[in-house]
């Protein structure tokens, strides 16, 4: 099975300790939502998958009067996916597809006013996330999740830049 960024992050979450699903969402909600966007449905599916593949074993456990939760846990098998998946993402320089550059191929379809007003839409959208992006508070017990958020801030800082230069320019906006 292929893993992916999503399979990593939930195997990296259950090898720093087991959790209950709700667990995990709650995580990645309030803590990672700036550097993935996750479905609390598609982190369940992802779930069971990894304990369909044998990567990880969910348990039901009871704590008092409240109701049963499924409890996820990391397996060997899990761990050694979890080493794996991180050397691949850490190594290798991924073909990424914006949908921005697909719909950058057919800007020839709008007017001038709309490129114009359409870019400047983007640029103002870029910088509220990153200002959202700089606000959110350091994780200072996890260096790595720091680094992420420093890298989607140098790639949003380069595509600021970018837009700031092509907006006015005569490849955008049609001048001679």
């Amino acid at each position: 099975m292929a893993m992916d960024e999503r399979m990593l992050l939930l195997l990296g979450l259950l090898k720093a300790q087991s959790q209950h699903g709700y667990q995990i969402n709650e995580f990645i909600e309030h803590n990672l939502k700036r550097v993935i966007d996750m479905k609390r449905s598609t982190a369940y599916s992802l779930l069971d998958r990894l304990c369909e593949q044998g990567y990880a074993e969910s348990s039901m456990q009871q704590h008092g009067n409240r109701p049963p939760k499924k409890v996820y846990i990391l397996t060997p098998q899990g761990e050694e996916a979890f080493q794996e998946t991180l050397h691949t993402l850490l190594t290798e320089a991924e073909s990424v597809t914006f949908p921005f550059e697909i719909a950058l191929m057919f800007l020839d379809q709008l007017s001038e006013t709309e490129i114009h007003a359409a870019l400047q839409q983007r640029l103002l959208h870029v910088e509220q996330y990153l200002t959202d992006l700089e606000s959110a508070p350091a994780h200072k017990e996890v260096r790595g999740v720091d680094l992420a958020f420093a890298h989607r801030r140098a790639l949003l800082r380069a595509e600021h830049a970018w837009l700031e230069e092509i907006i006015d320019s005569p490849e955008v906006v049609g001048k001679s």
